[in-house]
């Protein structure tokens, strides 16, 4: 009928297909890939940390020196490029000496540049750029 709305169900996927999926995700993260640790705020200096990324998983300790060859798990690999920065945030000032605009960026603190073939979109390794650019009223 015109002007009824029809519910749309949402397809969930049963619980075992999701548990696959972890599954397949943690497999895939295990995979080791061959990269040079990159330490943007303290050249030639070390970092340590600790990292777990799935329940069951034992806690491991990594220290890790710029500019070195590691193989490591492409999930620590990932981790190494999407939270290796921190965000500055500043204003623009209009000739009326007025702010208008803030503006953000990330600084890069370190990556993990691959030696192997990989998505490109997980192991991006270029400078701070602006990531926010908001309009004060």
């Amino acid at each position: 009928m015109p002007g009824i709305a029809q519910k749309t169900a949402v397809k969930e996927k049963p619980i075992h297909q999701k548990k696959n999926d972890l599954e397949y995700q943690r497999d895939k993260d295990r995979e080791k890939v061959k990269g040079i640790f990159r330490f943007f705020e303290v050249p030639n200096g070390e970092v340590s940390f600790v990292y777990k990324a799935y329940k069951g998983d034992q806690v491991e300790k990594y220290t890790l020196a710029d500019g070195q060859v590691y193989t490591l798990p492409l999930g620590v690999a990932k981790h190494l490029n999407k939270n290796g920065w921190y965000p500055i945030h500043t204003y623009e000032v209009d000739e009326a000496n007025k702010s208008t605009m803030r503006i953000g960026k990330k600084i890069r603190r370190f990556g993990f540049q691959s030696l192997e073939f990989t998505d490109e979109t997980d192991f991006l390794t270029e400078p701070s750029q602006i990531v926010t650019a908001q309009k004060v009223l």
